[in-house]
């Protein structure tokens, strides 16, 4: 089976993940379990023995090296089950659209009006004509696709197949993992690195083919909380102190060129996330970003420095401030670990594929699983503008990660 017939069959269940649901929900969404029961039936009829699903929606099994590869340390290949909140999972209705031309993409079916149709624009999404001539699998405009990241679980589990048919096809001691709820970041909240049994691996997580990514954020979220005083704004002078015009002083003391918005590459930013209040008591949400641990210091620091202005001018206590740290730069954990870099570029190469590396402006699996002692880079799975009903997945760069990623572990065993 072709991964892109794996695909269209796993988007058929609805695993939409839910940042509201307490943190005690295990997956947040119950029904993302009914996909990593089905994921861990189908390796077991592949031949992964001991394949499981556990309490918490995690998906664990182990495929033995190849004859002559058995001392070598295992390698793990990791994808997530769930999709974004961003947009509904359910109910998707994909298309393939065979030989694409580079033209626009009417996404919507004809039994919507041409005024309300959806469409994909060229304009807007200039990479679309670098998938001329390929066969892409598309929604109908009404859902996101699931390809971030059902496609990644079906590079590998093709990859699993052919491993099945092909038993002396040399490759070192595999671990496979599915998780849940990685697009609300809490993934590895509960993955068992143990039963993972891998000294390194990847996540299969990437976009176009030949990504791969080992550089990241360093990512915190300030809180704020301004205090202010009400009173009757008829007799207010004097008595009225006004949280959220304190708390909108605060946000124009913030670098207006520093937002996600006129940031690119590996520059940083501050994120006003949320902002939420009335006269007495306004709260801020920030997320704060930086690539290098002396600039995320820094940027910690500014904000630091500019709520001891404002309790400085307005009294203390006016403003309270509190960081929660989410994740950090998984590169000082990957590079004492040169072949996980090497290998990829390798397997890119000899698929066929031109290897880029670019900085994630963002997280995944893979930073906080190489701070847990799993050094582990995120590989390309194919698809492009996820989160969205604008999704898609090409045909062809599912075949060809298959064939990157028989690549890679062929390059491990030697």
């Amino acid at each position: 089976m072709r991964a892109y017939e794996r695909f269209l069959k796993y988007i058929s269940y609805d695993t939409q993940s839910d940042s509201s649901a307490p943190i005690s929900s295990v997956p947040s969404t119950p029904k993302q379990k009914l996909l990593g029961a089905a994921l861990a039936s189908e390796l077991k009829d592949l031949g992964v023995q001991d394949a499981y699903m556990d309490e918490y929606g995690y998906v664990y099994g182990h495929i033995p090296a190849s004859k002559g590869s058995e001392a070598l340390p295992a390698l793990a290949l990791i994808s997530h089950m769930d999709t974004a909140p961003d947009m509904s999972g359910a109910d998707i209705k994909a298309r393939i659209i065979k030989n694409y031309t580079g033209e626009d993409i009417r996404l919507s079916g004809e039994d919507v009006p041409e005024k309300d149709a959806v469409y994909t624009r060229v304009s807007a999404y200039p990479m679309l004509k670098n998938y001329v001539g390929q066969d892409l699998i598309v929604t109908d405009g009404s859902t996101l696709l699931g390809a971030d990241n059902k496609a990644g679980i079906a590079e590998i589990m093709t990859l699993v197949e052919f491993l099945k048919s092909e038993p002396t096809f040399p490759h070192p001691p595999l671990s496979i993992c599915f998780t849940p709820d990685e697009e609300i970041g809490r993934s590895a909240d509960h993955i068992d690195t143990e039963a993972i049994r891998a000294s390194y691996g990847y996540t299969v997580d990437g976009g176009a083919v030949g990504d791969i990514q080992y550089e990241n954020f360093n990512a915190s979220t300030a809180v704020l909380s301004f205090r202010g005083i009400s009173a009757h704004t008829g007799y207010a002078k004097g008595a009225m102190k006004n949280s959220a015009l304190i708390a909108v002083e605060f946000q124009n003391m913030i670098p207006a060129d520093e937002t996600p918005a006129n940031t690119e590459g590996r520059e940083g930013f501050y994120h006003l996330n949320s902002i939420k209040g009335k006269v007495e008591c306004t709260v801020l949400e920030y997320l704060i970003r930086d690539f290098s641990d002396e600039g995320f210091k820094k940027r910690k620091a500014f904000i630091s420095s500019v709520a001891d202005f404002i309790n400085m001018k307005y009294g203390d206590g006016t403003v309270e401030l509190t960081f929660k740290d989410s994740y950090s730069n998984m590169l000082d954990m990957i590079t004492p670990y040169p072949e996980l870099i090497l290998n990829a570029e390798k397997a890119i190469t000899e698929g066929g594929a031109l290897p880029k590396s670019e900085p994630i402006r963002g997280g995944t699996d893979g930073c906080r699983l190489s701070y847990m002692g799993l050094p582990c880079p995120n590989l390309c799975a194919g698809g492009q503008l996820g989160h969205g009903r604008h999704e898609f997945v090409s045909v062809q760069s599912m075949d060809t990660i298959v064939e990157i990623l028989k690549n890679l572990v062929r390059l491990f065993s030697e």
